[in-house]
């Protein structure tokens, strides 16, 4: 298994992380129902073939993962990995809330400390909620006392948010969705690498959509490519070229998936994918980005709507509809939007007063598209 360093760490981590968030189950309708004797052979056999780094989070397998991951680490195998875990920012409440939060997770993991603590899924909202409550404080503490060895975040906002919180604080990792889709996203790779802040990866396959959704244009594309390769290492291998990253995180599901990406990530180098290879993947890239509905730029100045549209997710979500072949997936997502009691925020909500599009850069008719998202997924 290929390592790289973390520069503040100073650790060699594996390039291939486990992450605990898609386990088997026994009961698909509902993902507490841990499939625990499977899950737990493949996390011990990803571990006993060079993985390292394993990664959970309270929310994970309706909130069983934590405990789940720490009975699988006993038998001398906490020993061998950097276990992560999250703090779930979007409960905190009162500074107090941090430290029983934490001990509550350091119960279930059953652990005396983390090697890595994340505050989970930050964005504007949470941000300002936990800096305001001490939450750089607190993280200070936890390493003080030997509890944490190193403190980093997840992330989900946009660029400016990002740079906001990278510049706030020494932190030692931080983690973005990044993938050969989501590549406008390198910007914030780029950025947190200047500032000598190493970088995870999660969704490297976009939740199984690079590989299960894939429009037929592209999988014709990666068929007729005079490498063959199947999809996940398509997507892997245009990661882990970018020596920037130094954990890619794969939430696997299968036995076989483990074994699969093992051999993928053998000998995952930088800087090591042939240009004509880097070219394939542009391609489909490119076929991507042909199929893009509405030009959004998610640069947020149509925000706030006044009758509380998510313009620019209205925008993604639609677009990703139409460039994973009309999925049906995506259209059952807003639905389940729209039947939300409280916060409304669909595209039926516009009354097409149209002051967003006075704002908008890319002079999209907002109140146009949002009767077209209607009519297409309502």
């Amino acid at each position: 298994m290929n390592k790289r360093k973390f520069r503040k760490a100073n650790e060699e981590v594996s390039t291939l992380g486990f992450g605990a968030m898609r386990l088997p189950v026994t009961d698909p309708n509902d993902s507490g129902t841990i499939n625990k004797e499977e899950a737990a052979k493949m996390i011990r056999y990803a571990i006993d073939h060079g993985i390292n780094y394993i990664d959970t989070a309270v929310p994970y397998h309706n909130q069983q993962g934590e405990k789940f991951v720490g009975e699988v680490l006993k038998d001398g195998y906490r020993e061998k990995v950097y276990l992560t875990t999250k703090l779930p920012c979007w409960d905190i409440k009162e500074y107090g809330d941090f430290e029983k939060i934490f001990e509550e997770q350091i119960r279930k993991l059953d652990v005396d400390f983390l090697d890595f603590y994340l505050l989970h899924a930050m964005h504007k909202k949470t941000w300002d909620n936990v800096k305001k409550l001490g939450v750089l404080s607190f993280l200070d503490q936890l390493k003080e006392q030997g509890k944490i060895r190193f403190a980093g975040f997840s992330f989900h906002d946009n660029l400016a948010t990002f740079k906001e919180i990278i510049d706030s604080y020494d932190w030692d990792v931080c983690q973005i969705q990044f993938n050969y889709f989501d590549r406008e996203a390198k910007a914030y790779l780029d950025y947190a690498s200047s500032k000598g802040i190493d970088v995870i990866v999660m969704e490297p396959l976009r939740g199984g959509g690079l590989v299960n959704e894939l429009p037929d244009e592209i999988l014709e594309l990666y068929n007729s490519a005079p490498i063959k390769r199947n999809l996940a290492e398509w997507s892997f291998r245009w990661l882990y070229n970018h020596p920037e990253i130094k954990v890619i995180l794969s939430g696997m599901s299968t036995m076989e998936q483990v074994k699969d990406n093992l051999r993928i990530f053998e000998n995952a180098q930088a800087n090591s994918m042939p240009e004509e290879e880097v070219a394939i993947v542009d391609k489909a890239y490119a076929i991507f980005k042909d199929r893009i509905l509405v030009p959004c730029t998610a640069c947020q100045y149509c925000m706030p709507c006044p009758s509380g549209v998510r313009i620019p997710l209205m925008f993604e979500n639609y677009n990703t509809y139409s460039m994973f072949g009309n999925n049906e997936k995506y259209i059952k997502r807003y639905q389940g939007w729209k039947k939300r009691e409280e916060n409304k925020f669909t595209a039926d909500q516009c009354i097409g007063c149209r002051l967003c599009e006075e704002k908008c850069p890319q002079s999209i008719i907002i109140s146009e598209r949002m009767t077209d998202i209607e009519k297409v997924m309502g």
